[in-house]
């Protein structure tokens, strides 16, 4: 529960920052202040009318941010094929001056930017066990390679950042290639942030409901999970977050690696899970954010 409440104000933070930067006014207090508000819209609606309409309103924002994306990478390749056709050679961002173990554990922190494909786990009272396990497979498969797609398509294009990264760092790097592109990339950043954050509150809320046996009721968990996004709000900036979020979710991946080798009968399976939950226990012991 802790995790989720600390992703929906990770998600939050970051929509607050593409929006204020497409305003020009993107500084901590007004990020918190955005934030916040947000936080208490979808925690209002969670309570009062469930988070049922919000939902509908995910589905097309993730429509629109899977087109953005595609329109993205589509103009990234473009960009290194003309760079490559001008120079035979790309220019790559430069490393610093980090160790390895500094590169292992700021890797480490960023852990929570390929969580979240486990939702539908936590909607069992509306959806059927073979749709949520179809929808988590494939949104980890799909997810996985926009990830890896637009991260190779973009790296050529980093060094123009000078080795200076922020919470907007992303519309500099887009700016770069196209101006015409930065509305469209703050438009589907803002709207897929706040469809991760309202997805993250059910399933905080779903998880909260199973753990307690029902004690616990939807539109309690939404207040709970509210609460404990607005007083974080307050407390860490991004990328403090980031990496909290990070050690949280590889905290919670690991107690599920524990739970599956007890009761796997599989070596192979015992032996995989073993070295995967090693993994988690270094991301919760050493994560640290960038910076």
């Amino acid at each position: 529960m802790l995790a989720y409440i600390i992703s929906v104000c990770l998600y939050l933070h970051i929509l607050s920052a593409f929006v204020l930067t497409g305003f020009g006014q993107d500084d901590h207090f007004n990020e918190d202040i955005l934030t916040s508000v947000i936080i208490v819209i979808i925690t209002l609606v969670g309570v009062i009318k469930g988070l049922s309409p919000l939902e509908f309103l995910e589905k097309w924002a993730l429509y629109l941010t899977f087109i953005v994306i595609a329109i993205l990478c589509v103009a990234l390749a473009n960009f290194d094929y003309e760079i490559w056709q001008q120079n035979s050679s790309f220019t790559m961002p430069i490393w610093g001056e980090q160790s390895n173990w500094q590169i292992l554990t700021i890797l480490a922190g960023t852990l929570i930017v390929v969580q979240g494909f486990e939702t539908s786990r936590y909607l069992g009272h509306v959806y059927d066990a073979k749709l949520r396990i179809t929808t988590s497979r494939w949104s980890q498969i799909i997810s996985t390679l926009v990830y890896v797609g637009f991260v190779a398509l973009a790296l050529p294009v980093v060094h123009t950042l000078s080795g200076e990264y922020n919470d907007h760092s992303l519309i500099d790097l887009i700016g770069t290639v196209s101006l015409l592109l930065v509305t469209p990339l703050i438009l589907a950043a803002t709207l897929s942030q706040f469809s991760a954050a309202v997805a993250d509150t059910l399933a905080a809320s779903g998880n909260m409901v199973e753990m307690s046996k029902g004690k616990i009721k939807e539109a309690n968990g939404y207040l709970i999970v509210g609460a404990g996004a607005f007083l974080l709000t307050w407390t860490v900036n991004t990328f403090e977050v980031l990496a909290l979020a990070s050690r949280s979710f590889a905290f919670y991946y690991l107690i599920q690696c524990i739970v599956a080798i007890t009761v796997s009968k599989s070596w192979l399976l015992k032996l995989g899970l073993a070295g995967l939950s090693l993994v988690l226990a270094f991301i919760t012991l050493f994560a640290v954010p960038v910076g």
